[in-house]
């Protein structure tokens, strides 16, 4: 079964660094968010790239304020394979993560964390420095 990010995630443990933002658009529990004019859901591809800061800690709509964690440890994946690297995903999965780490020049290939089974990912976004592929 291949990897599958349903775009709603259950937090099921958060770490230091709970934070509150206000944000430029709308986002799920469990959504990667970056900061570009505003806290949006992350997105690794070329030109509308959003770096992956904070793990949102609840749902919100554009311009409310919600919690974000810089740690959380998210359920709610399918097909995942335990220790794989997770990085923010491509395309137009905004706020979701993959297995998959984006190769096209330009693109953000940070890691952002690991899968600890098939089902649970130990995210940690604003931990390591950019780079782009």
């Amino acid at each position: 079964m291949a990897f599958s990010d349903p775009g709603k995630g259950r937090i099921i443990e958060q770490g230091e660094g709970l934070v509150r933002v206000t944000l430029a658009e709308a986002c799920k529990a469990g959504d990667i968010l970056g900061y570009s004019s505003g806290w949006k859901r992350a997105l690794a591809t070329t030109g509308t790239a959003v770096q992956g800061r904070l793990v949102a800690g609840e749902a919100g709509a554009s311009g409310d304020v919600i919690t974000a964690y810089r740690r959380a440890v998210i359920s709610g994946y399918s097909g995942g394979t335990a220790g794989n690297a997770v990085y923010v995903a491509e395309g137009t999965d905004n706020g979701q993560v993959t297995e998959t780490q984006p190769t096209t020049t330009g693109d953000c290939d940070t890691l952002i964390g690991y899968m600890a089974s098939a089902t649970v990912a130990a995210l940690e976004p604003g931990s390591r420095t950019d780079s782009t592929a």
